[in-house]
This record gives C-alpha cells, structure tokens and sequence, in this order.
C-alpha cells in the first residue's frame, strides 16, 4: 500500500471539505424533523465529512461504481408499473435496498451521475402509485399478501433513505402515502399485520416495517405512526395466526433464550425486527426497548455469531458460534450479515459502547468484504469457513436479496468510522487512511488526518488541525483485542484501557499528532465449542489457508501457541539430540499468541499474507521439527471464486493436510447449477 500516495492525496480533499463544511451541516440539518425523546451518544458526521482512503477506500469505490452505478434500473422500476407479482415472491425489496445504497453513497461521496438516476427512478416509482398512494407491485385487491408488507419495508427505507440525503418534500410525501394506505387498513379492528405474510416466517416479515414507521415518525411527528408502531410490538407478545403464543421477542431476549429455540427462526428478519425496537427506543425513550435489544444482540455474541463476524445457516439460527467449525450446508447470508451490522450500528450509535464498533470492524473486514467479488460486481449468498466462494443466485431481474443487502452492510462503514460524541468532540472508531471534518463544541472547524497501513501494518498517526486552538476531548477506539498498546500525543504516551474509548482531554493546536501502536500479533482462538480446532487472527482480520498459498500434502500439523516447550532428550544411540514440542493450548476463552510473518510476494489478488510457524510430528518422542504454513485474510481467500480455488479458517488439531480443502462445496451452496455473474454486469465491467 502506497500511504504516501493516500495521504497526498488526502490532504488535497482538506482544501474542498473545508469549503463544503458550512453546506454540509446546512443540509444535514433541513432534512428532517427528527422528533426524538433519545439523543445519541454518537452521531454520524454530516454528508462529505468523512473520506476512506487506502484499500478499504477502494473497495468502497469499487462498490459504488461496479455494482450501484451499474444496475439496471428498469427491470426493478417494471415491476411497480406493470404490477404482475402474480406469484407472491419478494423481488419487488430490490429497488428499495438499491435506493438506500445509493443515498448512503451520495451522502458520502458527491455523485451527480448517481443521484440523476435515482432521481428518474424515483420519479417513475412514485407516479406508479395507486390512486390511494400506495407503492406495490401487487394487483388490486392482493395487497398485503405474502411478501407484500415486507416489499413496502424496503420502499419505505428507500424513499427515507432518498428523503434524508437530499431534503425533496416530494419523496417524504410519497412514504407517507404509501404508509397511510398501509395503516388505513393493517392495525386494531382491521387486518392483523402480519395474517398474510409467511407462515415460515411466523409473520415475522410483515412485522419488521416498524422501523420505516418509526422513522416516518420521527421525521414527521404523525402520532399515527407512533400508535402503529406500539401496536406492531404490542403484537409481538399475543396470538397470531401462525404463533399461538406470539413471537415473544421481547420476552425471549430477556430471558436468554437461545434464539435456535426462537419461534421466529430466520435469522435476517428477526434482527430486522429488533433494527426497528431501536428505532422506537430512540423515539419514545422506553427503556425496556433498549435492554431488549441489547440483550438479544448479546445471546447473538454468545450463541451464534461465528469468528468472522456473522450469523446464520440456511438463514436460519443455527447455534453458529458453537457449529462453525463443522461443514454448514449454507452458511453465513450475506443479508444476515450486512442486518448485523447495521444492529450494531445502532446500538453503537444509541450506547456509545466501542464494542459495538469492535464488533462492526471484524464483520466488515471479514464476512462483508469476503461476500463482495474482487471488483465490487456482484456478491456472495453464502460465506463459507471451507470450501469455496460462489456467486449469488439470481432470484429475478438479475438480482438477488444478498446481492443488494451487501452494499447497504459496507456503506454504513463512512457513518461509523468517525463520529461525534452528544457534546460535539470527534470519536474516532475506524483506523484508516483518510480524512474527517467536524464542527467544534465552540463553533470551529476541525479536520484530522489519519496516516496508517492498518490493518497491514501497526502504526496509526492521527494530525488534527482545528481551525484554531481549541480544547476538547479526543476519543479513540482501542479494540479489545489489542492489549499490547500505545498511544502518543506530540510524543508523550498516554494511558489507555482495551475494550473502551481513550478520552483525550487537551487544548488541541494546528499539526498536533497522536499516534497509536495496535497490537497485531497473531493470535490462536480455540472453537468455542470445544472442539480440537483453532484458528487465527490478527487485529481485527481472520486468516485462512489458501490452495493458491499453501498446498494440500500428506502430513500431520500442529498449531501450538508461543512460547513454545519443548523436552531435551538424552542424546542416545537413538535419539540424537532431538527434541519434542509439548501441546501448548491457550486456556479456554483466552487467546494463545504466535508469530507471524509477511511474506513479500503474495499469489493472486491477495491483500496480506503471513508465514504461519506448525509443527509436524512424525514421532510421538522426537523428530518434531517446525514447517510455516502461508495464510492469508480471509476477505482473500478464495477470491478466485471458482471450482479450483479452496480455503479453509479452522484448523483440527492434530490437522492432516491432505485433507486440508473441501472440494464440491458449490454443490450444497448453490444447487444443481454453479451460479455465474450476470452478462450485464460483465458488459459493464468491460466499457470502464
């Protein structure tokens, strides 16, 4: 990675962001009403404020130019206006995620090009409403039926997504609307919300509108939305048609129950549930909303969340955190991911717990970016521990729900990486070349520079520049991973605490510099289940073995945690001074360390590679003698997406390598047929 380059380039954005602050803030602050009874411990920075520079950055790019920019519009908008969802599938939620995706990218990166196709669309999308104002692609009469209630979800995020970024009236008047067609018939005395949705989902799907409700809400101040959404949640605890006893939701997260025992058992749409009781936390202030959503995120930590940041099997609660090391069917959706995230990223913002942001590093740098092909095109419907990597299914109109949820998952990471506490000073969560800008408790203009190539490399240099002096507190994230760390102002250290924020309290001058040391030794985790199967990681990023790097052969490998013990044998006829290495196994939940080192040329489109120190044990008693393994991140590994190219995160202990890859894994992601990218795409990819 060139930082050099990154950061000349990084400065150059100070002298336009200093002259499109002012404007920023005007528009963040005319879009909404935002009638609230809870302030954020910490909000995102206005739009254009924040710039990722350096690999992620351009992963961002790659998304927002290869998969945003170059989907076709016409096939989603079609399906409003011809209305023929005569089969009651679920396609009609594509064009709303992509209307989110696209205002989240407009909001980060100026983009008339972008913004002129939405606008187009939008135009289109609203004028295909029925005469009461509703946004379908069902027929007359058929409203409300399976996946109907979870279409108008995704409309209504769009068309609020599109209202905040750009203030248009118009947009917000066509969300409500829609919503008001919605709430004249679902509700007390008329159609229960969620009678016509899935019996699968236990009416799950229809449920989780409540968070666009809410946000209609807040940015209207209707009580009818309000009443709606308490009536939503009320329901959770009563009999439905498909949950005698209700779906509990509330209930179950607080009494801990795992949600493998959960009566709503797919796993996206009971976190798209508790996306909006965060929602309705923040408008009313009810803390019981709150403890509930927290709790349910920490039986997720506990129970099901895997080692690279996700959840599911099939879609469903699958006891993740305890099966990931066995051959899951389909694990990991994609859509499970980026819902995940975007929990997390409101518990981040609603908390200020950096927990939150530590858990939002490890799925971005690992299942988010491991589910996005090489050049941002298309994306992952399952991510495997082993195996390989396989396209997403198309679903219909070229398309598929993973495919449009991994955007919406990758370009919230701007609205977290820096941020601004409830008193106005600058968190920052996300250590990446690039460059924030923010508006002081004293009413001066802030910009910080971050210099680094984490998670490459170790070293993070942060130079702020207030417009003039200014006291204020600084806050950086120290991940709890990172116990061995430094942090420097102006080279004198600083005390710091893993797993909470450094407060940083000074008057802060032009070219201060802070400087932060991550610890990024590798580290040994033991599967939680118990099982003999370890794996590694290092800061925030998994690694993986990698055919491309290391190749399957016939031995035996072991991974022992640093220092290593060994017995001296008595040199005898026998044993001429071998020696024998001693099962070293880090204590249960406590990592074990080891020492990795870069290797220079990597094979393939490989970000970080590593020579990993194994033993091989051709002897119980003597013989034992070292043999570095290369592994890779594991956003890398496999990113060949084919047949040929395997990979593996856990490794049994002992671990026979000629068993090391699953081959034919493409059988039980995918089907009968290995999906392939759509040629539009492909057309596309070739006109840059």
């Amino acid at each position: 990675m060139n930082t050099c380059k990154n950061s000349t380039s990084i400065r150059l954005v100070f002298i336009l962001i200093s002259v499109l602050l002012a404007w920023s803030y005007a528009v963040a602050g005319t879009s909404s009403v935002y009638k609230v009874a809870v302030r954020n411990r910490l909000e995102p920075l206005p739009p254009g404020a924040v710039t990722i520079g350096g690999h992620l950055g351009h992963k961002i790019a790659q998304c927002i130019t290869n998969r945003i920019m170059l989907q076709e519009i016409n096939p989603m908008l079609d399906l409003f206006l011809t209305r023929t969802n005569d089969t009651g599938d679920f396609k009609g939620e594509f064009l709303g995620k992509w209307l989110t995706a696209a205002a989240l990218s407009c909001r980060y990166q100026e983009n008339p090009a972008l913004q002129g196709s939405v606008d187009r669309a939008l135009e289109q999308l609203i004028n295909a409403a029925s005469t009461g104002g509703y946004i379908t692609t069902y027929q007359p009469g058929a409203e409300f039926k399976t996946w109907d209630v979870w279409i108008q979800k995704y409309v209504l995020l769009g068309l609020i997504a599109e209202y905040d970024q750009t203030g248009k009236r118009a947009v917000l008047d066509a969300a409500k609307r829609s919503a008001d067609y919605v709430l004249g018939r679902n509700g007390p005395g008329k159609l229960s919300i969620e009678e016509y949705g899935l019996p699968f989902h236990e009416g799950g799907c229809n449920f989780s509108i409540l968070e666009p409700v809410v946000l209609l809400y807040e940015r209207t101040g209707d009580q009818r939305y309000l009443d709606f959404a308490r009536y939503i949640v009320e329901a959770w605890s009563k009999p439905g048609k498909y949950a005698p006893n209700g779906i509990r939701l509330m209930e179950n997260a607080e009494a801990g129950t795992p949600l493998v025992e959960s009566e709503l058992a797919h796993a996206y749409v009971l976190m798209s549930c508790f996306e909006g009781l965060c929602e309705l936390y923040r408008a009313t202030g009810e803390q019981r909303y709150l403890a509930a959503c927290l709790k349910c995120a920490q039986i997720i930590l506990r129970d099901e969340l895997m080692i690279t940041g996700s959840v599911s099997n099939e879609e469903l609660w699958c006891n993740g955190a305890m099966e990931q090391t066995e051959m899951l069917e389909q694990p990991v959706e994609t859509c499970a991911t980026a819902t995940w995230m975007k929990l997390c990223y409101q518990l981040l913002r609603l908390t200020g717990d950096s927990k939150w942001a530590d858990r939002l590093e490890v799925s971005l740098y690992n299942n988010l970016l491991g589910a996005m092909m090489p050049q941002g095109e298309w994306w992952a419907y399952n991510s495997p521990l082993t195996g390989e990597r396989v396209p997403s299914r198309q679903q219909g109109v070229h398309l598929s729900c993973c495919v449009s949820s991994g955007p919406r998952g990758l370009l919230i990471t701007p609205e977290w990486a820096v941020m601004r506490s409830a008193a106005g000073e600058p968190v920052v969560n996300l250590y990446a070349p690039g460059t924030a800008s923010l508006k002081l408790p004293n009413g001066k203009n802030l910009n910080i520079l971050q210099e680094t190539g984490y998670p490459v490399t170790a070293l993070v240099t942060l130079t702020l520049q207030p417009e003039e002096p200014s006291s204020f507190a600084l806050k950086l994230r120290i991940p709890e991973w990172s116990k061995q760390m430094v942090i420097k102002v102006n080279g004198e250290p600083i005390k710091c605490q893993p797993g909470s924020y450094a407060s940083i309290e000074r008057n802060w001058k032009a070219n201060d510099k802070v400087t932060l040391e991550l610890d990024l030794r590798g580290r040994i985790t033991r599967a939680p289940s118990g099982a003999p199967e370890q794996a590694v990681m290092r800061g925030p990023i998994v690694l993986a073995f990698d055919n491309r790097l290391t190749q399957a052969e016939d031995t035996t490998v072991w991974l022992l945690s640093q220092p290593l013990v060994y017995n001296d044998l008595v040199k005898t006829k026998n044993y001429k001074g071998s020696v024998m290495a001693r099962h070293n196994f880090p204590p249960p939940g406590e990592p074990g360390y080891v020492e990795l080192q870069p290797v220079a040329s990597k094979t393939g489109d490989v970000w970080m590679a590593f020579e990993v120190p194994f033993f091989e044990r051709p002897s119980h008693v003597s013989g034992h003698r070292p043999k570095n393994l290369v592994m890779c991140d594991y956003a890398s590994a496999g990113n060949g997406w084919s047949e040929t190219n395997l990979f593996r995160v856990w490794a049994p202990q002992p671990m026979f390598m000629g068993n090391l890859y699953a081959t034919n894994t493409w059988k039980i992601l995918a089907g009968s047929k290995r999906p392939a990218v759509p040629e539009y795409i492909e057309q596309g990819l070739g006109k840059h």
